[in-house]
């Protein structure tokens, strides 16, 4: 099933059901527009006086409601800890989870509280007037530490997948293509660096894995920035969602030409962030150290996404500019995406030649 499909049998059938379910009767519901690869078809829900919602139904069969309980618990344990998280709502039987079956396919139902303010990009990338983007750097490590801080004392009832229970060779080995036979050997040589690194309380836990400007907003008269979507969290190195906001930082610096110029730029931009964190939780310098590593495997994360969304839609796998440009980074082992390097580019920032597979 398509997003349109999901879509037309969301709008014509299950949102009857879901506004009685949830007791949504007098809300005006308009559909959010989907972005590429989405899995869920999703519903701002709005009235007068009234704290707005979001739904969403999920209409993938590549997860389960173990999969969407496990998530929901999470994001309501760190709602009530304390996290900065858009709070899961129960329906009217009391459940974080609702089901709907249509056709012989299940659809997964959950409502949220619609986080206040506003994405990035919906203010066009502008910060709070008057206020320097250094407040901004320092709330996304501030709030992404009291997450991590707050997951460190999570004991699941329903438990999420691992890292490896998805990113692993035989999966890897389906998923691309064998032309790119030397890409498949540079993720395997990298499972196989993360296979043996410490997995302890201290390192590893339930993460966001998907921590960025596109999964939460910001209310711009305080600057508090609210989590939401933890479709993707999974049991991985706490320091998977650090170097995502390292990689999500070379977008205020990307048309810079001069390299030196964006390496202290960038040094600069993740030394607030990190004491943002840092006022939350504690990291050892020692795991600081391995952030080349873990931004490779941010890369990895992103090159198995594209041909997952490629697979889902039953796309013809094909390398575009932006999927060759991370494809050539692993296969020469470039580090930082590339982003200090000659292979990158101000003017076509993190493109390289389209490829034939």
């Amino acid at each position: 099933m398509n997003y349109s499909e999901a879509a037309t049998i969301s709008s014509e059938f299950l949102l009857q059901i879901v506004s009685e379910l949830y007791g949504l009767e007098g809300y005006e519901i308009n559909p959010v527009a989907p972005h590429e690869g989405g899995r869920n078809v999703i519903y701002t829900c709005e009235k007068e006086g009234a704290e707005a919602k979001i739904i969403r139904i999920a209409f993938l069969n590549d997860r389960n409601r173990e999969d969407f309980i496990a998530e929901v618990e999470f994001v309501r344990y760190l709602y009530e800890h304390g996290g900065s998280v858009a709070d899961v709502i129960s329906s009217r039987k009391g459940r974080l989870l609702e089901e709907i079956t249509h056709n012989n396919r299940t659809f997964y139902i959950n409502l949220f509280k619609k986080a206040k303010g506003k994405m990035l990009v919906e203010n066009n990338y502008r910060y709070r007037e008057g206020v320097p983007l250094t407040e901004y750097y320092y709330n996304c490590g501030k709030v992404l530490g009291k997450l991590h801080q707050i997951s460190k004392g999570y004991v699941p009832v329903h438990r999420r997948y691992s890292f490896f229970d998805k990113y692993n060779a035989g999966f890897i080995d389906k998923l691309i293509p064998d032309s790119l036979s030397l890409l498949k050997e540079k993720l395997f040589k990298l499972l196989k660096t993360l296979e043996g690194l410490e997995r302890n309380h201290e390192s590893f836990g339930l993460v966001h894995f998907d921590y960025s400007d596109g999964n939460y907003s910001i209310d711009f008269e305080t600057g508090q920035i609210t989590v939401y979507d933890f479709d993707n969290s999974c049991y991985c190195w706490y320091m998977f969602d650090l170097a995502g906001l390292w990689t999500h930082g070379v977008g205020w610096i990307q048309f810079e030409p001069d390299a030196g110029k964006r390496k202290k730029f960038m040094d600069e931009y993740f030394e607030t962030v990190l004491a943002g964190y840092r006022s939350e939780t504690m990291i050892d310098d020692s795991m600081l150290d391995h952030l080349p590593l873990y931004i490779q495997v941010t890369l990895m994360e992103n090159i198995v996404d594209a041909f997952e969304v490629m697979r889902n839609n039953g796309d013809k796998p094909i390398c575009d500019e932006a999927l060759s440009y991370r494809i050539k980074c692993m296969e020469d082992d470039i580090p930082f995406m590339g982003f200090l390097d000659d292979i990158y580019s101000s003017e076509e920032p993190f493109e390289y030649e389209e490829r034939l597979i």
